[in-house]
């Protein structure tokens, strides 16, 4: 009777706290959307050099979110293991609620998408993605200047050619994207090496979110009085 107890409380405290994060998200603030990071991605769609192309989205995110977006030195590709694919990411900007990155891979490969408490949108710049979504009987082919959605609960199957690239935002409680996105490298390839870096880009964008969100809301303060 008490085991019953205490998991009835559980349950309650879960959902209270799911509820409380959801409202949060529902009344912020972000810094972004979907449609403007696509937009932004489509001007340097076709190029053939995607560095260039990359370079190029970079100081253009520089300009529109001063402050927001990781300095170059901090920024890295790192290898990302997920749901049986391999790819590569290079994290520009991130929060508790919102991310912006690059990401892509030289290589054929294919998996799980994961169902993530966050929308997801990739703009693709050179090659081609297939999405199969759940309970369908056919896939659909993506290619440069399209936008990919991945909703919130939703799950996929998913497919890169080799030598695709793409801009890619995240809206929702990203913490709770990680459990899926670090399982392959904590249980499948053990390389802790990587597990390493990610994590700390990602703690050294927390840390620069934080820090300009408490200038800004000093400057706010200081305006209002």
């Amino acid at each position: 009777m008490l085991s019953l107890i205490s998991a009835i409380k559980i349950i309650f405290f879960v959902c209270f706290i799911v509820f409380c994060v959801q409202y949060w998200m529902q009344n912020k603030t972000f810094l972004t959307d979907h449609n403007d990071i696509a937009e932004i991605a489509r001007k340097h769609t076709g190029t053939k050099d995607i560095q260039v192309s990359y370079k190029q989205i970079y100081k253009e995110l520089k300009k529109r979110f001063p402050g927001h977006i990781l300095p170059e030195e901090d920024t890295e590709w790192l290898f990302m293991n997920a749901g049986g694919w391999m790819g590569s990411m290079c994290l520009l900007y991130a929060s508790l609620t919102e991310y912006i990155l690059f990401f892509g891979t030289a290589i054929d490969t294919s998996g799980n998408s994961g169902r993530y408490w966050a929308n997801i949108s990739d703009t693709i710049l050179k090659g081609s993605f297939r999405q199969w979504k759940e309970g369908e009987l056919e896939s659909k082919m993506f290619k440069p200047g399209d936008t990919v959605y991945h909703e919130w609960g939703e799950v996929t199957a998913v497919q890169w050619e080799g030598g695709t690239w793409m801009v890619e935002y995240a809206r929702g409680f990203i913490p709770s994207t990680l459990g899926f996105a670090l399982a392959d490298t904590l249980f499948s390839t053990t390389d802790f090496v990587n597990l390493f870096y990610i994590m700390r880009v990602y703690t050294k964008a927390l840390i620069l979110e934080a820090s300009t969100s408490l200038l800004e809301w000093k400057e706010f303060t200081k305006e209002s009085l």
